[in-house]
């Protein structure tokens, strides 16, 4: 048990428990146009995209991102380059993926992403959003207000979050980005980033309550 893990409370553990469920939306997967792969330091992320592919849900994707402080040391060429090849070691055809190797925000994923499809000669109705599963509801919420004219339907790896929290290996930082997200899916929509969200009263508090003892890191001002 590392440093960290000691120091977070059973609280705090609940707490964040309650946000990372909030976080994802529980949509029932199927068969969509297109699947577009946002990119992260999280790995993961293109894996469960590959799973997806081979599942048959969609005949085309695209992996989106650039490069970002979090992301420059573990994926120099840029997270949609990384996700691809990692894709493509998993059995999935080059042909399928497109990339769009620039986008530096969710909403640029999205709004890129769309641009490469188009110039492809795609317009989907229907899309599957595949990212970390504290970003599913984010994603949405920027989908829908970017893309409004099409049906968004949301996927992430199928971890529990303790597992999630064991194949990152830095437990502080995985509450962070929690925290982080949230305030994003609160904060976002005022600026036009996005489309607004209910969130309950004891997701609002157990937010709070992890900022109060510190959990802060990924907070914008």
């Amino acid at each position: 048990m590392s440093e960290n893990q000691q120091s977070i409370t059973e609280d705090q553990w609940r707490e964040a428990a309650l946000i990372w469920d909030y976080h994802q939306m529980h949509h029932e997967l199927r068969p969509v146009d297109v699947a577009i792969g946002l990119g992260s330091h999280d790995l993961g992320v293109a894996t469960h995209t590959a799973d997806l592919y081979r599942a048959g849900l969609f005949p085309t994707l695209v992996f989106t991102g650039g490069n970002s402080p979090t992301t420059a040391n573990v994926f120099p060429r840029g997270e949609a380059v990384h996700f691809r090849e990692h894709a493509i070691s998993l059995g999935v055809p080059a042909p399928a993926i497109l990339l769009e190797p620039d986008a530096g925000n969710t909403g640029q994923n999205i709004t890129f992403s769309r641009e490469v499809l188009a110039d492809a000669g795609l317009t989907p109705t229907t899309v599957l959003l595949v990212s970390k599963p504290y970003m599913e509801r984010r994603s949405f919420a920027t989908a829908r207000k970017m893309w409004p004219d099409v049906e968004v339907v949301c996927a992430s790896e199928p971890l529990e979050f303790d597992d999630y929290v064991k194949s990152i290996g830095d437990e502080k930082l995985v509450l962070d980005m929690l925290v982080g997200d949230l305030q994003r899916v609160i904060e976002y929509p005022k600026l036009g980033f996005a489309i607004e969200q209910v969130v309950p009263k004891d997701v609002h508090a157990a937010y709070e309550s992890l900022i109060r003892d510190g959990f802060t890191s990924r907070l914008i001002s």
